[in-house]
């Protein structure tokens, strides 16, 4: 009999040692899965960051080909009044001429 309380005695001691391992890993897993989380969120934080600033200075590429392409139109569409106004101005003295000769024949 006193063999077996030995033996359970034993047995029990196993079992508070396995208990304390168990709870020490547990402890350890929590943790590693604490860490886990913040490494992630790190990580998703800096990739909200980098993309806003990816995205911002794709906004402002554009932008400046935008209006340098707007600089262009508007520089392209003045020459060609521009050049209206010379033609227009070249044909002035005929249009007069012709505008007296149709007042005084007509």
């Amino acid at each position: 009999m006193a063999t077996e309380k030995s033996f359970l005695t034993k047995i029990r001691e196993k079992e508070l040692e396995v208990s304390v391992k168990i709870d020490d890993v547990r402890v350890e897993a929590d943790q590693m899965i604490e860490r886990a989380r913040k490494d992630a969120q790190a990580i998703f934080t800096s990739s909200e960051t980098e993309g806003k600033k990816a995205a911002d200075d794709y906004v402002q590429k554009e932008m400046k080909q935008i209006q340098a392409e707007a600089e262009r139109t508007r520089l392209d569409a003045k020459q060609q009044v521009d050049s209206l106004l010379k033609k227009g101005e070249k044909n002035i003295p005929k249009a007069v001429e012709k505008i007296i000769g149709i007042t005084l024949t007509g």
